[in-house]
């Protein structure tokens, strides 16, 4: 791959080639090349302008429908006639263009000039981010090029005459045109072979282009069929690369030792299980022999489980750690945040009653510890918890990331379980593997956030995939309705009276915002208790409100006058955790009407009384994370009410999206709407990173069959040869995206 590898400087020259390495991060010819073009431009054809979004770098084709000129000083009109006197002089000149349906309406600052060229009826490509002022949608900082100019060079008239025109993802700095001059130039002076990284047993096997011919067509394409035809090959490398490097990952895996767990007869599980006051689910079960199976091989398990919110997987998760705990090893569970992991805790002991009490006066014959390690516990707790891991007196430990820390050990670690996987990265799963001694642990990781089979393949290609899709029986549905303040204040009035209502009956409700206090920080950055990507905000939603999402300060000062004589407390990551745990055992006890809290309840807080939750600023939460947090009404007798208030207006985008979480409360269903509606860096988690997506034509989401069938090559591929030694272009080209950080979303898994 030598061309590949080839500095762009060689060809464009150096002060181009610093501005691709300025802007977009390209200093090789095979980076550039693989800059793709984000669409085409048919010729004649002229861009649907309702197709462009807020936010987005955006190149279109429009014709032009008006130009003015005005002066910035006298703030007069300047006739068309006169506008070259003007050169010198502050103006700006307004250009509104049309795609026969829409305008468009750009402004371009003291180059009067453009108006002598962009007259009435003249085609262009138009350029810049899109932007909205007074409802009308313009290009701010625009860019510009007359597509029937006259005075152009041959090699120019032979690049604009072609049947596609591709446009790239560009800046102001380095507009499409100019990525499109350069990869002409790269590519007219490329060597006629390149080393192939899809080997071309495959590329006939899958009839997929060649590397130097998909290239060629991908960027100069003569019909749509080459376009086609080209993407495909692309998107087929992405993911064979992808797939390549998971099944690695998964060989050394199955190559790692693993003590045995089997499952014992008569011991702490098959107490438990006597004593569960109901039946499993057909899911539970199935789910539970899946995971046994894997414990009692001699390699780690490493497993995720899915299910929705309330599926059981609580239940699931104890099984197998009892299980370990017969075997003589002990089983931890690590949660995000402490009030989780207190609250894990708890839900743990409450369920194994007598059986948690190893050593205490009642304690049943087979009991256990179960111990608690979080970095808030005094000294003397803190001392006890780790004597009681290192000793091996607690058959399971529950805690935060105190249980990575060097100084704590275990005497025989033999199950890590991860409470909502996409909060730990592989460093922190491998710091708990290390205190396990020359065996590996097993790994069961949970998550409540559905997930579709094409992600699971792709971000969590190294696990085996266990899903939950029945609720247990006793659960009650739960109504959602949007309350557009804005629109129809006495609705969020009405909202109020169905607290108040409900406190009447003697339940108890959730009041949730997106952050703590005053500052325009939201709860992520406060507290650290969001997902990093899973659910960001819709950027239109946010760019287009003016005020700061709410705070819980707000919230309570405000509730103080409307529900001032109910019990009101607060709950946030800033609290310490002593406080924190009290308001939680007060509110579990009763003893709170209303809790106002940021989404540090978001995922494993079981309050059965709590028929209601008020979420302010919804549209500033993802659909899966409204999805976690509704789920924490509707956990008892009481039917839940949650109730998603926004200032934004029906019709809106943002608003669309709070309408589908009102419509169902299918969580496998609206993982599917939340992920058609956000990019690909946001599906994979890179995007709040602010790393860039390793893919860019393969879509996680829409080529299913393909990633699917790279998925079987890969593993076919590796099983013969893991290092790849006869399939050297492709074991370059995997080296070279492990030591990228645009994978680094790869080590999420």
């Amino acid at each position: 791959m030598a061309d590949m590898d080839r500095k762009l400087r060689d060809f464009v020259g150096a002060k181009t080639a610093k501005t691709f390495a300025d802007v977009l991060a390209i200093e090789t010819v095979g980076e550039l090349l693989r800059h793709y073009p984000r669409r085409y431009l048919k010729k004649g054809e002229l861009t649907p302008f309702d197709e462009l979004e807020v936010g987005d770098q955006a190149t279109v084709n429009g014709r032009v429908k008006k130009v003015t000129v005005r002066s910035l000083d006298t703030k007069a009109e300047i006739p068309l006639t006169d506008v070259q006197k003007w050169t010198r002089r502050k103006t700006l000149t307004k250009v509104v263009v049309t795609d026969g349906r829409h305008d468009l309406e750009l402004a371009f600052f003291n180059q009067p000039w453009l108006a002598t060229k962009l007259t009435p009826g003249t085609a262009a490509l138009f350029w810049g981010e899109v932007t909205m002022f007074r409802d009308i949608m313009q290009l701010k900082a625009p860019g510009t090029e007359i597509l029937d100019d006259e005075d152009l060079t041959e090699a120019e008239i032979e690049r604009r005459a072609r049947p596609f025109r591709p446009l790239y993802p560009a800046t102001a700095k380095l507009p499409t045109a100019t990525i499109e001059r350069s990869i002409k130039i790269v590519l007219d002076n490329l060597g006629e072979e390149l080393d192939d990284p899809v080997p071309e047993l495959i590329r006939r096997k899958e009839k997929l282009l060649g590397l130097v011919e998909a290239l060629q067509k991908v960027h100069l394409p003569d019909t749509e069929k080459d376009i086609s035809e080209a993407q495909n090959r692309f998107r087929f490398e992405e993911a064979l690369v992808m797939q390549t490097i998971l099944a690695q990952r998964r060989a050394v895996t199955d190559a790692l030792k693993a003590a045995a767990r089997p499952r014992m007869s008569g011991g702490l599980l098959d107490e438990f299980d006597k004593r569960l006051p109901f039946s499993l689910t057909a899911g539970q079960a199935e789910v539970g022999e899946e995971i046994f199976a894997d414990l009692e091989r001699p390699h780690p398990m490493h497993r995720l489980l899915q299910g929705e919110v309330g599926s059981g997987k609580t239940v699931v998760a104890l099984r197998a750690m009892l299980s370990v705990v017969d075997n003589g090893g002990q089983a931890v569970l690590l949660a995000p945040t402490e009030v989780l992991a207190t609250q894990h805790h708890k839900t743990l002991i409450r369920m194994l009653g007598d059986l948690a009490e190893q050593g205490m006066l009642g304690g049943a014959e087979h009991a256990t510890k179960v111990g608690l390690l979080t970095g808030s516990l005094n000294a003397a707790a803190r001392r006890t918890a780790m004597l009681d891991a290192a000793s091996g007196a607690a058959g399971i430990v529950v805690g935060t990331h105190a249980l990575l820390e060097d100084k704590v050990q275990f005497a025989d670690l033999g199950l890590v379980v991860v409470d909502e996987q996409h909060r730990f990265g592989v460093e922190q799963r491998a710091a708990l593997s290390a205190k396990s001694g020359e065996n590996t642990p097993h790994v069961l990781v949970m998550t409540a956030t559905p997930i579709p089979r094409t992600v699971a393949m792709t971000v969590f290609g190294d696990l085996s995939v266990s899903t939950l899709t029945e609720l247990p029986a006793g659960r009650s549905p739960i109504q959602s309705s949007v309350v557009p303040a804005k629109q129809r204040p006495d609705w969020l009035g009405r909202a109020w009276e169905r607290v108040r209502e409900e406190v009447g009956k003697g339940h108890q409700a959730y009041v949730v915002c997106p952050r703590i206090g005053d500052d325009v920080k939201n709860a992520a950055d406060e507290e650290g208790d969001l997902a990093d990507g899973d659910d960001a905000l819709d950027e239109r939603s946010e760019k287009t409100q003016a005020r700061p999402p709410i705070s819980v300060m707000q919230v309570a000062e405000a509730l103080g006058e409307i529900l001032g004589d109910l019990r009101v407390a607060i709950l946030h990551g800033r609290l310490p955790a002593e406080e924190k745990d009290a308001v939680m055992t007060r509110f579990a006890a009763g003893e709170i009407d209303v809790l106002i809290a940021t989404t540090v309840i978001e995922v494993g807080v079981d309050v059965p009384n709590a028929s209601t939750m008020v979420i302010m600023d919804a549209d500033r939460f993802g659909i899966s994370q409204l999805h976690q947090l509704r789920g924490r009404v509707g956990r008892g007798k009481v039917p839940g009410l949650c109730l998603l208030v926004t200032d934004l207006w029906d019709g809106t985008k943002s608003y669309g999206r709070l309408a589908a979480v009102a419509s169902t409360t299918d969580g496998f269903e609206l993982s599917r709407i939340d992920l058609e509606t956000r990019r690909e860096g946001d599906v994979l988690g890179v995007a709040q990173s602010g790393k860039r997506s390793s893919l860019k034509l393969l879509s996680v989401l829409r080529d299913e069959d393909l990633i699917f069938t790279a998925r079987h090559v890969a593993q076919s591929l590796v099983s013969i040869d893991a290092e790849l030694a006869d399939y050297p272009a492709l074991r370059a080209f995997v080296r070279s995206a492990l030591e990228t950080e645009s994978t680094e979303y790869l080590e999420k898994t």
